[in-house]
């Protein structure tokens, strides 16, 4: 079998609603005014993102990944938030969608689906199974991820800077997903 690379950060990947764009070093002021609203993370695990060096952890891990992207609004080319990959097992053809957060005013409507329906399409052509772990207080990323066809597996706990934090994980298999 031949190995390949797959590049978890792909370039053009938008639709009619939304741009995905991979996060790079400069985009971080204008990424924290997004986060800096306190609702945001409200019901997420760690409830201070919204604090300078605490969003500085989450940008630089982010960064880190080489795997994380900006959401931005297609029609007002407005940044609206982040998402990332993370956790690709080859061996178990998985990956996992998270670490994701929009502004308010991008709540409730197509954003959300938009940027995991881009992310899902594109995770397909190489595994089988895309995981999300979710806070078990986030009551709201947890019913939007249900109306995008995944379904609760497990419970497990995950650490977040020392802090251990309970989590939801959710899944979507290639053969359900209906894009």
């Amino acid at each position: 079998m031949i190995e390949t690379t797959i590049y978890w950060q792909p370039e053009n990947c938008e639709d009619n609603i939304l741009r995905l764009v991979p996060l790079a070093d400069s985009h971080f002021e204008a990424l924290f005014l997004v986060a800096s609203d306190p609702l945001i993370w409200e019901q997420h695990p760690t409830k201070d993102r919204y604090k300078r060096e605490i969003f500085q952890l989450y940008f630089d891990g982010a960064i880190a990944s080489g795997t994380a992207f900006l959401i931005k609004d297609k029609s007002s080319n407005q940044i609206i938030g982040s998402t990332r990959y993370y956790d690709y097992k080859p061996d178990n053809t998985s990956i996992a969608i998270g670490y994701t957060f929009l502004s308010r005013q991008f709540w409730g409507g197509q954003c959300n689906k938009s940027s995991k329906k881009l992310l899902l399409d594109y995770a397909f052509q190489f595994v089988d199974k895309v995981y999300f772990h979710i806070g078990s207080t986030n009551i709201r990323s947890q019913l939007a991820t249900m109306k995008i066809g995944a379904i609760k597996v497990n419970e497990i706990v995950l650490d977040y800077n020392g802090q251990k934090q309970l989590h939801f994980e959710y899944v979507i298999k290639k053969g359900d997903w209906k894009n």
